[in-house]
């Protein structure tokens, strides 16, 4: 037998629906700043507020999030509420959002943008935005709960996420279409682009080429728009085409998708995520932007307003929270502490409940601020198909206090996994019995893969 020094994850299998990362996971990202003024409590309250006002149940199971017109919901909507309900650790609820979202898809998988009540499509076709961050959601609901009960997110996730790549991206462009149904080099929505996603997909379907490649196409319509533009910071426009100048196809939009408006907004939050989770340069290169745009040209987040040239001079007129947090989010990555603190606090205080917009995507912002939006490390593991806790393979005793037993059938590599996603010790390992000696390392909540040529193999253990 071996000993190895592994760190390792789990929760009981007696429970089958028994939630791993309970909220708040109050979780140091590796990269970038953290606000000395956070508080999870801050995200309870929001997200109570939240339900409260938007969430609708309907029937058979379903769940919807009312919209502008309350008697509408928007697929956009739908990927906000799963996103909330996977990290706040609702599973009746994120089930209810799914089975909504399933309910109400056209032939290519994706949900019609916009539903009268709980079934009658007015809106037809997929918003992209709204698939990613549904797909998402699922990987986080597998980590969570695991697939092995009525949903198979994890199937579920690899199925969506490979309409996405067959009807939202553009072939052999690798440019975000905006939609299923249209869009893509000719016309395109920069805050769509969710870098930090495309990498988790990637590892998820072992399709990481494919989704690196939108991922860097996504920087570079950014950086197209902002050149061809002569924008200032990080200021976006809402709609562009892929080279970076403003598109013909946007004239029904507001101010013909020239602005940095209620599209763009969002913008320095998705990036500002690769970041926090990957280091990506380009994020940190794109978030300090947009964060220096509010500290050095604003004077600060209380001077925000709802909507910007693309030169800096101002549209709009109203502070309020789908731009403050977008722009709070950036400051993790802008290197000064006082102003992400005064922007977190700033982004707490304001009061929006019965805006649709405004507070759902404080509640979001709220959970990236305070260590709440999180990459599940199953994500990180996930390079092949997996069964959670084959029978074939034992860990025992679980819990532990410190030693315990993996217990394989067949010659294997074993790869530890941080809570945060990273593979911290890879060790070979012969059939039998393999002692995990941890009476040094602190407790916490980790991952082992057990992988041979043939398949692989999730364990998951409390270490105490």
């Amino acid at each position: 037998m071996k000993k190895i020094f592994l760190f390792i994850f789990l929760a009981s299998s007696t429970l089958a629906f028994s939630q791993i990362q309970p909220f708040p996971a109050n979780k140091t990202y590796v990269n970038g700043l953290m606000a000395t003024t956070k508080n999870s409590q801050d995200v309870l309250d929001s997200y109570a507020t939240w339900k409260n006002n938007f969430v609708e149940q309907c029937t058979n199971g379903r769940y919807r999030v009312k919209f502008d017109d309350r008697s509408q919901t928007v697929s956009e909507g739908i990927g906000y509420g799963m996103l909330l309900s996977a990290y706040m650790g609702e599973k009746t609820l994120f089930d209810g959002f799914w089975l909504y979202y399933k309910g109400n898809v056209n032939g290519n998988g994706v949900m019609n943008w916009k539903i009268n009540g709980c079934f009658e499509a007015i809106g037809q076709n997929g918003a992209t935005d709204a698939e990613l961050d549904v797909a998402f959601a699922l990987i986080v609901a597998d980590y969570q709960w695991g697939s092995t009960g009525t949903i198979n997110y994890r199937k579920d996730a690899g199925t969506l996420i490979a309409a996405i790549k067959t009807h939202e991206v553009e072939v052999n462009t690798f440019v975000l279409k905006p939609g299923d149904a249209f869009g893509g080099s000719s016309i395109t929505n920069p805050s769509y682009f969710a870098p930090a996603y495309y990498r988790a997909f990637g590892s998820l379907t072992n399709d990481a080429a494919f989704w690196n490649s939108v991922a860097t196409k996504a920087y570079t319509v950014i950086n197209n728009n902002l050149s061809k533009n002569n924008a200032v910071y990080g200021l976006v426009s809402d709609w562009c085409v892929a080279s970076g100048d403003y598109s013909n196809e946007a004239n029904g939009y507001a101010n013909q998708g020239k602005a940095y408006t209620y599209d763009a907004a969002r913008t320095p939050w998705r990036i500002a995520v690769d970041y926090l989770w990957y280091g990506t340069a380009d994020a940190k290169i794109y978030a300090k932007k947009s964060s220096d745009f509010v500290r050095v040209n604003l004077g600060g987040s209380a001077n925000i307003k709802d909507g910007y040239n693309q030169d800096g001079s101002l549209k709009g007129q109203w502070h309020n929270a789908t731009f403050v947090g977008a722009f709070a989010c950036a400051a993790m990555g802008g290197d000064n502490q006082a102003h992400l603190d005064a922007s977190y606090i700033d982004l707490k205080n304001l009061n929006e409940p019965n805006s649709y917009f405004n507070h759902t995507l404080k509640t979001l912002y709220l959970l990236a601020l305070t260590g709440n939006f999180y990459l599940p490390p199953t994500v990180t593991l996930a390079n092949s198909d997996f069964t959670i806790n084959s029978d074939a393979v034992l860990v025992y005793p679980n819990p532990s206090k410190g030693s315990f037993t993996i217990f394989s059938p067949e010659a294997s590599i074993i790869s530890v996994i941080s809570p945060l996603g990273g593979v911290i010790l890879e060790q070979k390992t012969a059939s039998g019995n393999t002692v995990v000696d941890l009476k040094d390392k602190a407790a916490g909540v980790y991952f082992v893969k057990i992988a041979n040529e043939n398949k692989s193999v999730i364990k998951k253990v409390i270490l105490e």
